[in-house]
């Protein structure tokens, strides 16, 4: 049983430590007393400023032949902040009501979480013109920050890193190992990478919107109108892809979400069982304009996923007492402000694949896990299971002929949670009754799967 005394009350004394600043150096830092969190700024860039947050789990155990796990969690959007989402609303700690989450993975492992790129959440750019625009960029700065954490820090450097990513995050996640394997090749960064995890990851847009008419048609979500309408409008962004007019593809996948929405009355996003009004983790839209669509992502859980009584939304929450305890956030910067800003400067690179990235990656011998909720719908599995079976990888028809295990969980092993299958350094798992958010709707097979995927000493044992 994990003692989250360590964590509460929220509002410890926070013990500053000011750092030298220099060139892409931390400008400075903070934590508890006990030291079980820390966290910080790293300037990546001039004027661009990187916020992050690592919990050291109570469970850690020194044990060289089962090193303890880091997972980084890269939250989605882009524009959606892992150090509040991921954190309060998925995996970290405490939730909302700061009450301890019993499914978190810090059981399992130390929490990193990084408000990426900057710009989102308490990131924030001086300057306009230092918004990333493209996910490369983006995989710069996490790379300039993980050296700024790690190349000092032997305690650090003794643990795998894995990268665990959602929705968008997925994009950032592959672009960010293969600059991290660079980086570590070069002799320039100290660190493990222990693998890559693509959770609901938008890996291939073209994919995912082919998929929506003929799954929506299947479920009676769209009627033939509605499925040839959408598969017409998938049409134009392929071809719009092939032109390289990328920022027309992501304007044309706006307008097919409202189409889609408007012809299935408002399905939801998130989970296609659902409508959007009826779904607590999505923020309810009658239509999704562009403005609206392209910043759907980052405000997905201003709807309060809280208890009555609780703290307040999301914003309040981070801008109110979040900051308080953290005290180094600057007066001038509020949580998410800049959020939109991120998505609308990254609209060049939003339709971009990163298929091949994950073939290089696989390539390369590092492990790759993806996993995906089953119901769903805008990173749905049958465009994750579509740009799979698309990898160049050597091992991928073993993969694919291999049969599926199924997955239980705690002491009920009658009802099946999902399925997996892996193939040398590649791991693919189905999690059924679960949208978008796997960890917030299946915790208790998630959780399993974080062990799994980081081999956890704590899982294992």
């Amino acid at each position: 049983m994990l003692k989250f005394s360590f964590l509460v009350p929220l509002l410890l004394i926070s013990v500053l430590v000011f750092l030298p600043l220099f060139h892409g150096g931390i400008a400075f830092a903070a934590g508890t007393p006990d030291a079980s969190e820390q966290w910080g700024y790293v300037q990546v860039r001039p004027k661009a400023h990187m916020f992050w947050w690592l919990y050291k789990s109570p469970n850690r155990v020194v044990n060289p032949s089962k090193p303890w796990p880091i997972i980084l969690w890269l939250q989605g959007g882009p524009g959606a902040s892992g150090v509040a989402i991921g954190n309060f609303q998925e995996v970290g700690p405490l939730d909302m009501d700061l009450n301890p989450r019993n499914s978190t993975w810090l059981q399992l492992a130390d929490l990193l979480f990084v408000d990426n790129p900057v710009g989102t959440g308490f990131s924030f750019v001086e300057d306009k013109a230092q918004l990333v625009k493209t996910d490369e960029e983006a995989a710069t700065d996490l790379t300039t920050l993980l050296k700024e954490l790690f190349n000092k820090n032997e305690s650090l450097q003794q643990s795998p890193l894995f990268i665990v990513a959602e929705s968008y995050g997925g994009k950032f996640a592959v672009t960010l190992g293969l600059s991290v394997v660079k980086a570590i090749d070069a002799g320039e960064l100290k660190l493990k990478l222990g693998g890559v995890a693509l959770g609901d990851s938008w890996i291939s847009p073209e994919d995912f919107v082919f998929s929506w008419g003929p799954l929506l048609k299947d479920l009676s979500r769209l009627d033939n109108n509605g499925l040839e309408k959408s598969n017409s409008m998938a049409q134009q962004i392929k071809q719009q892809l092939e032109n390289g007019s990328y920022e027309d593809a992501t304007n044309t996948w706006s307008q097919l979400e409202d189409m889609i929405s408007t012809s299935s009355n408002n399905v939801d996003f998130y989970n296609f069982l659902l409508d959007s009004a009826n779904d607590p983790l999505s923020t309810a839209v009658s239509s999704l304009s562009t403005a609206v669509a392209m910043k759907r992502y980052s405000t997905y859980l201003a709807s309060k996923r809280i208890s009555a009584g609780g703290v307040g939304d999301i914003d309040s929450f981070m801008n109110g007492i979040i900051k308080e305890k953290l005290k180094i956030i600057p007066d001038s910067v509020k949580w998410g402000t800049q959020s939109g800003l991120v998505f609308s400067t990254l609209a060049g690179d939003f339709m971009k694949p990163r298929i091949n990235e994950v073939a290089e990656l696989l390539a390369k011998g590092v492990n790759v896990t993806v996993y995906n909720g089953q119901v769903d719908l805008i990173c749905a599995t049958k465009g994750t299971e579509s740009w799979v079976e698309k990898l160049k990888w050597e091992g991928l028809q073993g993969f694919l002929s291999l049969d599926r295990t199924p997955l239980y969980c705690g002491n009920d092993q009658i009802t099946t949670k999902g399925f997996t299958k892996s193939y040398k350094n590649l791991h693919f798992y189905w999690i059924l009754l679960a949208g978008h958010f796997v960890p917030v709707e299946q915790p208790c097979v998630a959780l399993k799967m974080a062990g799994d995927i980081t081999h956890s000493p704590i899982a294992s044992a």
